[in-house]
């Protein structure tokens, strides 16, 4: 009986560190879902362009596999309204730009995609499709679309036949609004 003492505690040893290590995992998943930085090298997830190359307010889709980032929030919303994307269990980040300038979107500022007011319908220029001004204040939001003849739109408010239509009105069916692209 003896015999199987020592296997028998090498056995819960095991099962042990395996349970810790599960433990730690999910700490670090649940920190890793925070917003990241853009970097100047950083290429979009959809069209491969470099990001900082652009203006306007960017986005990012932060998962427990990695981060993928969007040089506009247009790009950010289009790629996550396709449903193989729904399943990811990532975070969605938008720059605010309440606290930003249109020219350089400030990363200190990324909020909560799902609960941001977007304003579309503006002819400011950003990388791809119709400019999508992210805010996290309604406010703010109203006073960007009262002054560039827009409108304020939730999140859930926005799908890809939105999208579609805002982008070719926008560069009469083009899909980049940025010369030379």
């Amino acid at each position: 009986m003896n015999l199987y003492r020592p296997s028998a505690m090498a056995l819960l040893a095991t099962a042990l560190a395996f349970a810790l290590a599960a433990c730690s995992d999910k700490e670090q998943t649940t920190q890793t879902l925070e917003p990241v930085a853009f970097h100047a090298s950083d290429e979009c997830h959809v069209c491969g362009m470099i990001i900082a190359d652009f203006p306007g307010p960017k986005g990012e889709a932060v998962a427990s596999n990695g981060v993928k980032k969007f040089c506009s929030t247009a790009e950010l919303i289009g790629w996550w309204l396709q449903p193989e994307n729904r399943v990811s269990g990532a975070r969605l980040y938008v720059h605010d730009m309440g606290r930003s300038v249109w020219e350089h979107p400030d990363d200190e500022h990324l909020i909560d995609a799902t609960s941001a007011f977007y304003v579309i319908g503006i002819s400011l220029k950003n990388a791809m499709g119709a400019p999508l001004a992210s805010f996290a204040s309604e406010e703010q939001a109203q006073q960007l679309a009262a002054m560039h003849g827009g409108r304020v739109l939730r999140f859930e408010e926005i799908d890809q036949a939105l999208l579609q239509a805002a982008a070719s009105q926008q560069h009469g069916g083009a899909m980049h609004g940025h010369a030379g692209h």
